[in-house]
């Protein structure tokens, strides 16, 4: 007998798993943007390019501009479930932010795959398409990038007169609010302009290798992270990724 009502109780808790994970949730509307192939576009806000098309196998979105933030939310991850219980999964679909965009009362708009991932099963994922906007609830997430924090050199960069950055795999629950270069002849941190989503740039940087930091927030914390070694070589070419020891959540 015992050994059955911890089976049950067991049994319990799992059921209530699911609505417990959206008790601090958002009310908002969604809609959907097609591609060739239903994952993201390379041309996002955000300025990924490709890393924005595939990333998070393509389940990705926009995001109002309430939420976009001017591009500090860029790589933000969020669980959003559709509120129609007869069409709609408990989970709903994780999507991550690589583009700036609403409709109508809309807080985001979905990748074609992400959208269709809402659904409870594959074959009702057309009667949400017929819906073009749905109700649902959202959370903001963690999420798994499966690697750290990393930076590649925009393809605009000119060695060694003009240096942009964009910033990726930020962790999904953490905003990037600024980052800076330092100087090893002044001693200084010397700010990077934030072009537009998640790209930084400077006019003639510093030379040598260069260690750079990031000012994160998380909820109510705001805090400067840096990685414990260079992270931009000497002689850095535009379109290289550097993978930072840095990772967040």
């Amino acid at each position: 007998m015992v050994f059955l009502k911890n089976n049950y109780t067991f049994f319990f808790i799992l059921l209530l798993l699911p609505t417990l994970c959206y008790s601090n949730n958002y009310v908002s509307r969604v809609a959907y943007y097609s591609t060739p192939d239903g994952t993201g576009t390379p041309s996002g806000a955000c300025g990924y390019g490709d890393y924005g098309k595939d990333v998070n196998s393509g389940d990705v979105c926009t995001a109002s501009k309430r939420l976009y933030k001017n591009g500090a939310a860029c790589g933000a991850c969020y669980q959003v479930r559709c509120k129609d219980k007869e069409l709609c999964s408990e989970e709903g679909t994780k999507v991550i932010v690589t583009d700036n965009g609403e409709g109508h009362g809309t807080d985001f708009i979905l990748s074609y795959r992400a959208y269709a991932k809402m659904a409870k099963q594959p074959n009702m994922a057309q009667h949400l398409f017929a819906k073009g906007v749905v109700e649902v609830e959202y959370r903001r997430v963690s999420c798994k990038y499966g690697g750290n924090l990393m930076v590649r050199i925009h393809e605009h960069s000119k060695y060694p007169h003009y240096l942009a950055i964009v910033v990726m795999n930020q962790g999904g629950a953490t905003d990037i609010l600024g980052v800076e270069v330092y100087e090893e002849e002044t001693k200084e941190w010397i700010s990077m302009r934030r072009v537009y989503g998640a790209v930084f740039d400077l006019s003639n940087p510093p030379s040598g290798e260069l260690e750079v930091r990031f000012l994160t927030s998380a909820g109510a914390e705001t805090k400067w992270v840096q990685s414990d070694k260079a992270v931009i070589p000497a002689e850095w070419k535009a379109g290289i990724t550097i993978e930072t020891d840095i990772q967040l959540s």
